[in-house]
């Protein structure tokens, strides 16, 4: 690949007046940092790579951002880099004037550690974004089995969602009628007498 990408000059050409100095600047420091580094457009906007992601620029209508693709693993000697969890806002924050960019010292030093990065192939750390929990559906039958057993059914609604659970799965999972009405009777008894299904296994 190509050092300097002709998409990145258009895009600075396309930006506002104001970004343009700013984009040209970060352009300008990350080749300096490295002859190594080429660019290439992901996602709309310029990205800087050298075996990976390195950083990336974009310009929006009042600001621009600067952002590494693995700013949590940098190390932060010059206090400069934005703990602020928007995206928009990239590694320091919104940028209307270059002053509003780290030093150049600072900025070398970072483009550097992430090639360092790169090199020794530390990965990013994705959040997964939590599962959904999926409400617990009761059968029918059970509830209604429940209702001849007053004590069994008291302890039933006081049980944690776990534990509704374990009886719910247990006795959902039967093959046969009659083995279901054997769970049934087995988990009104358990449960008459306060314990969870997997009773056994929780006395220590």
């Amino acid at each position: 690949m190509e050092q300097y990408d002709s998409r990145v000059d258009a895009y600075i050409a396309k930006s506002a007046p104001f970004a343009q100095p700013i984009l040209q600047h970060i352009r300008q420091i990350v080749h300096q940092a490295s002859p190594l580094i080429t660019e290439t457009i992901k996602w709309g906007m310029p990205f800087f790579d050298y075996k990976g992601s390195v950083c990336h620029m974009a310009a929006f209508k009042a600001h621009c951002a600067m952002g590494f693709w693995k700013g949590s693993r940098l190390n932060d000697t010059h206090h400069v880099l934005n703990t602020n969890d928007e995206s928009a806002m990239g590694s320091f924050g919104r940028i209307t004037c270059i002053g509003d960019l780290p030093n150049d010292e600072a900025l070398i030093d970072l483009i550097q550690q992430a090639i360092t990065l790169n090199e020794q192939g530390v990965k990013v750390h994705i959040r997964k974004a939590p599962a959904e929990k999926k409400e617990l559906i009761v059968p029918d039958y059970f509830i209604h089995f429940l209702s001849h057993h007053p004590k069994a059914q008291e302890t039933f609604e006081q049980f944690r969602p776990s534990h509704k659970k374990e009886y719910v799965e247990w006795i959902t999972e039967a093959k046969t009628d009659a083995t279901r009405e054997k769970r049934m009777q087995q988990a009104v008894e358990m449960m008459s007498e306060g314990k969870t299904r997997n009773w056994k296994y929780n006395v220590k």
